[in-house]
């Protein structure tokens, strides 16, 4: 009978073991990392001082406040980033939906960009939108139907939040171009009325500009949230490293890195654009 027991205890011990190998549980290293991702490509907006632009000494690589907290999210998980510039925003979306980057550093949340990109919570930055009009127009603005019948411009595939991209469709006559600066030059030379863009990278470069024309108008469009995403696509979407990205933002979050991050940026960027 104790042989016996012995034998089926022994099986049953054979089968545990091949159960833990089986879903990556037991005898494997805790250290261990998929093969599949040894690096982290990441982008983002490239015209969006102070969280990201192109390093002037290298225009190949962006720097910014979420440059530095992908960086970070790199060294608590333990694996290699290179925050590349991969053209204007429109491109790094499709890039994206390709799965040609691994990571965003900054994005809104929106139900389009859900079908090609999973969120990491919480988010670890919140911007305000603005209209930025003319100093000498007479434009009043106190709630979104005020927009009605004025020609609007912003960046292609810019997104401020689901509700107000709606009124938008719905309500606006609102043009794209390609890039920011063209778009604060088009408002100053009257050929738009307003221009809808978040707060900080319009007056970072309306000043890289010399552009002192132009005033933000308030209260805010929207206020939206800043997340990490990783793409669909990408060979380092995996569970594993899904799950060390969350703990990683959960954990930079909490200990408010972005505040630090912000003031470095803004420092350089004054330095090095100032007038």
């Amino acid at each position: 009978m104790k042989t016996s027991r012995m034998r089926h205890q022994y099986q049953w011990g054979r089968l545990i073991a091949g159960l833990l190998l089986l879903t990556g549980l037991g005898t494997m290293p805790a250290t261990y990392a998929d093969e599949s991702c040894k690096k982290l490509t990441v982008t983002g907006n490239p015209e969006y001082p102070p969280y990201l632009w192109r390093d002037p000494a290298d225009e190949n690589r962006l720097v910014g406040a979420n440059a530095e907290f992908a960086q970070a999210i790199g060294k608590e998980i333990g694996i290699p980033v290179e925050v590349r510039y991969m053209g204007p925003w429109g491109r790094v979306q499709e890039e994206a939906r390709l799965g040609r980057v691994d990571m965003l550093a900054g994005a809104f949340l929106t139900i389009p960009r859900m079908e090609y990109m999973d969120y990491f919570y919480p988010a670890f930055r919140e911007t305000r939108t603005v209209i930025w009009v003319r100093k000498n127009s007479k434009f009043r603005y106190h709630k979104w139907s005020d927009l009605v019948g004025k020609s609007g411009v912003t960046v292609i595939n810019n997104s401020f939040g689901e509700d107000f991209d709606r009124y938008a469709k719905e309500a606006l006559k609102i043009g794209s171009v390609p890039a920011l600066e063209q778009a604060l030059t088009m408002v100053s030379l009257g050929r738009a009325d307003y221009l809808i863009y978040e707060e900080d990278p319009g007056m970072a470069t309306a000043a890289k500009q010399n552009i002192s024309e132009l005033q933000p108008l308030y209260p805010a469009i929207t206020n939206e949230n800043l997340y990490i995403t990783i793409p669909h696509k990408s060979p380092c979407n995996t569970p594993e490293m899904r799950g060390k990205i969350a703990k990683a933002v959960y954990k930079l979050e909490k200990i408010r890195v972005m505040d630090k991050f912000m003031s470095n940026s803004m420092e350089l960027w004054r330095k090095k654009y100032a007038k």
